[in-house]
């Protein structure tokens, strides 16, 4: 069969691997093309985090990979809130893992060059052309989908009203944190948290007025970086920011009532964004990856049937996920409101945002959090 995946971040290149490795042990040679725009590496940002169970998943179905990766992930416990009145709300139990986005895409694509799949980097194609010439290509190239483009898949995208800048530090902290500033002229919030021994992703948010009242419109990036730094200034102890592509955006809320159109299908980020704040984005890519390539298997060369089965495992899990992260999304839009609650009012307000904390369970999870907030909640 003749596939043709678009877009070499982790859900194409996985997808290339899964499928190629897929052929070699059934004895079925796919006729695998993987194209991407950008030279190999070329990424934005710096780290990316999961759940510290994020890469159960991938050691289940793929113990090699899930060994490549894991050593090469930094681990926490603990998660930290810093709020405005100075006071540090640490939740414990709460575990999570980080990797340096260009690494991860780095062990990704040797694992693709172990089973003999050469991507074709630095090469465009047009939405015109992009579904010719393949018995099914894959949408895995992002929010700016060129094979979404290519067909009628239901899109709709809504920006979010905050604005947010991926920097990153060269200090590693101990947890995930989230420090919430008030200035003179706004609020901001930064999630951060290391992803290498001696760095750091940081995430400055905005909320509109104070993006505006700082001038941020049409700020280079290195003056973003260095007024961020600033603001933080205590929380990165005097240390600056670091930029990679550091826009500021609108995180872009995108879905599609019909996951594929034709031969096509679309996965990842190509098919559906989660917000940043609940760390699943990578996560979910893998997992289509995983999901699309095991339909394919079952269903042999029968296109549409593997299709069809992909879209009816995966939407259900989708879905929830989908809809916490908007919970979540929805959370941090309105900081500037919530981090007028006392600190441990607040950090509650905060694990409960994405509607997935059941109390009890949390209690079980975060002994010391919870005995805490029920001591001081209120005060």
């Amino acid at each position: 069969m003749r596939i043709r995946i678009v877009g070499g971040g982790p859900a194409g290149l996985y997808l290339a691997y899964l499928l190629a490795r897929q052929g070699r042990q059934r004895g079925v040679r796919h006729e695998i093309e993987l194209i991407e725009q950008n030279p190999p590496g070329a990424t934005f940002g710096f780290g990316v985090v999961f759940s510290d169970q994020a890469l159960g998943f991938l050691q289940e179905d793929d113990s090699e990979t899930h060994d490549l990766i894991a050593p090469e992930m930094e681990r926490w416990r603990d998660l930290a809130l810093n709020h405005p009145s100075g006071e540090r709300v640490v939740i414990d139990g709460i575990g999570f893992a980080a990797i340096g986005r260009h690494r991860l895409l780095e062990l990704l694509a040797r694992r693709l060059e172990s089973v003999g799949v050469a991507p074709r980097w630095e090469t465009r194609i047009a939405p015109e052309s992009v579904l010719h010439g393949a018995d099914l290509v894959v949408g895995a190239d992002g929010v700016n989908s060129v094979v979404r483009q290519a067909a009628d898949f239901g899109t709709e995208i809504r920006p979010l009203d905050n604005r947010f800048a991926w920097f990153g530090a060269q200090i590693p902290f101990d947890a995930l944190t989230q420090t919430f500033v008030e200035t003179e002229r706004g609020t901001f919030n930064a999630h951060h948290y290391r992803f290498t021994p001696e760095r750091s992703t940081f995430i400055v948010e905005a909320d509109p007025a104070t993006f505006e009242a700082y001038g941020f419109e049409g700020m280079d990036e290195a003056a973003s970086a260095e007024l961020c730094a600033e603001i933080f200034a205590e929380v990165l102890e005097g240390r600056p920011l670091l930029t990679n592509k550091s826009h500021w955006r609108r995180f872009p809320r995108l879905s599609n009532a019909r996951w594929s159109a034709g031969a096509a299908v679309l996965i990842g980020d190509a098919l559906r964004t989660a917000h940043f704040s609940i760390g699943s984005g990578t996560r979910l890519a893998l997992e289509d990856a995983i999901a699309l390539a095991q339909a394919i298997g079952e269903t042999g060369e029968d296109v549409p049937a593997a299709l069809a089965l992909f879209e009816e495992r995966r939407r259900p899990i989708v879905a929830k996920l989908v809809e916490a992260a908007n919970r979540s999304a929805a959370w941090y839009e309105d900081f500037p409101e919530h981090i007028k609650l006392p600190p441990y009012d607040f950090a509650w307000s905060y694990i409960s945002r994405s509607g997935r904390v059941d109390p009890d369970r949390l209690a079980k999870i975060a002994p010391e959090f919870v005995a805490a907030y029920r001591e001081r909640a209120g005060a």
